[in-house]
């Protein structure tokens, strides 16, 4: 279990919004939380299982109103589209890619070079 605090520190984001989207998360099933001294939130699937599709709809609804009728239909084909395509990478690609993007992770690349060259 991972708290609001812990995720938004790494983040640097409010706790506020890590919570707001704690919400979003669970109400579409992709994790589960608990109260009190040792809750938190984590994953219900492993990461491997959830792509960033399933990511994007859970969040959607906040800034994409579908109430116009005029492009209701538009943005309805669109959003599958766009989900089916983003359900190609899942959330344990991306946090690879930010794992080997990361400082640290620069960092540690870079001094294992420099002791392979001086070897």
């Amino acid at each position: 279990m991972q708290t609001s605090a812990v995720i938004a520190e790494k983040l640097a984001q409010s706790a506020v919004m890590v919570r707001r989207c704690f919400l979003l998360l669970h109400k579409r099933g992709l994790i589960e939380q608990r109260k009190g001294p040792n809750g938190g939130a984590r994953l219900k699937l492993p990461p491997k299982q959830i792509g960033l599709g399933d990511i994007y709809a859970a969040s959607e609804d906040i800034w994409l109103g579908l109430d116009e009728p005029a492009i209701a239909g538009l943005l309805k084909r669109a959003r599958a589209d766009g989900v089916q395509a983003m359900n190609e990478t899942t959330l344990a690609q991306v946090m690879k890619r930010i794992r080997k993007n990361a400082p640290a992770a620069k960092a540690a690349d870079s001094a294992a070079l420099k002791t392979k060259a001086t070897a």
